[in-house]
């Protein structure tokens, strides 16, 4: 496995595995994406089983030539082992590798230090910081990595969360954990991940296109100027599009009845510009191909040629035939919104 370039954190979700699939080759080769699957409530092994199945094969069967990392974060003590024997066959396939961290069980960390070594895939150990860095944690990733195969490759998936203007000293805090943890292994990789997308309220679009700060963008430039001389293994990563609670969305059977907006979401060098559509209602259609049209006219707006995501919106803001005279829903949000700014993170990281 090379070191990746980027790893972007998605959800085993519908539009984020359409997103991948959407991207173009090159794009697509320079990504390990960090697969999570949503919180699952309390079933039969049997039926969380079916339920795995139904989030994680859709995702396995766009990966074919390329890896990633599958986590079950919220999962439940009672679930671990099931989990585990559900998960395991997508190891085994050499697509998705598994995913154990300092504050896991020790039932799921040994689950998955197992499941590495079986599958000879490695294991991706994520160490989430929240706040503060706590020197106890490096104590408890180096009890974790005492449990592993040596000759099993370990990978460092330094989880900061989300890092909005609530958390100004978030870069220190990064490299603070950074210093701590890249001494305790010989880690095959290492990736920094940050959230910055913000919860997107409907006040907040009222008045047309809204900008905000790529902060995540910002804390990987802050990273970067460091100096450390670690930083040649550092690949970068973040939460996409979506807010870092849209992990932790149970996901429901049937999506009707939600709400009657959606966003539409574009990336710059500097912000994420968000502009208000609609889910339904008789002026649907114009509304939301006139905030297609907004975006198009953006400075920043790379051409419709740029990738599926800019390809999309351009048929959204004119209305081809091929949308059906519509202009998508949620699903289509998402996913050009995905592929757009992975595209484009993609395309800007070798200058960063």
């Amino acid at each position: 496995m090379s070191e990746p370039l980027y790893v972007p954190v998605l959800p085993t979700r519908p539009h984020a595995a359409e997103a991948y699939r959407r991207l173009r080759p090159d794009v697509r080769a320079a990504l390990v994406p960090l697969w999570n699957l949503p919180p699952l409530p309390a079933m039969e092994s049997t039926e969380l089983d079916a339920a795995v199945r139904r989030f994680v094969d859709p995702v396995s069967g766009v990966h074919r030539h390329h890896g990633g990392w599958i986590d079950a974060p919220f999962a439940e003590d009672a679930q671990v082992f099931s989990l585990a024997d559900a998960l395991f066959v997508y190891s085994e396939l050499g697509r998705l590798r598994p995913v154990t961290g300092p504050e896991r069980t020790e039932a799921q960390q040994t689950a998955a230090l197992e499941t590495a070594c079986r599958c000879d895939c490695g294991v991706g150990v994520r160490v989430r910081v929240t706040g503060e860095w706590d020197g106890d944690t490096a104590e408890a990733v180096r009890g974790l990595l005492a449990r592993a195969d040596p000759a099993v490759p370990v990978d460092l998936l330094l989880d900061m969360g989300g890092v909005l203007g609530d958390r100004p000293d978030a870069g220190k805090e990064t490299l603070r954990a950074l210093d701590a943890l890249i001494p305790l292994a010989p880690w095959r990789t290492a990736a920094v991940l940050a959230g910055g997308f913000p919860r997107v309220t409907g006040d907040m679009l009222e008045q047309g296109l809204r900008e905000e700060p790529r902060t995540d963008w910002h804390l990987w430039h802050e990273v970067r100027a460091s100096g450390r001389a670690y930083l040649p293994l550092l690949g970068y990563g973040d939460y996409g599009v979506q807010p870092v609670a849209a992990l932790t969305q149970v996901p429901k059977r049937n999506s009707k009845g939600g709400p009657p907006w959606g966003v539409l979401r574009y990336t710059t060098e500097a912000s994420f510009v968000v502009c208000k559509v609609l889910a339904r209602g008789d002026d649907r259609i114009a509304v939301n191909r006139r905030a297609a049209r907004q975006i198009l006219a953006l400075p920043e707006f790379r051409g419709a040629t740029a990738g599926a995501g800019e390809s999309w919106l351009r048929g959204c803001a004119t209305g081809p035939a091929t949308l059906g005279g519509g202009t998508g829903g949620p699903t289509e949000w998402l996913w050009a919104g995905n592929v757009q700014h992975m595209t484009y993170v993609v395309r800007t990281l070798p200058d960063s």
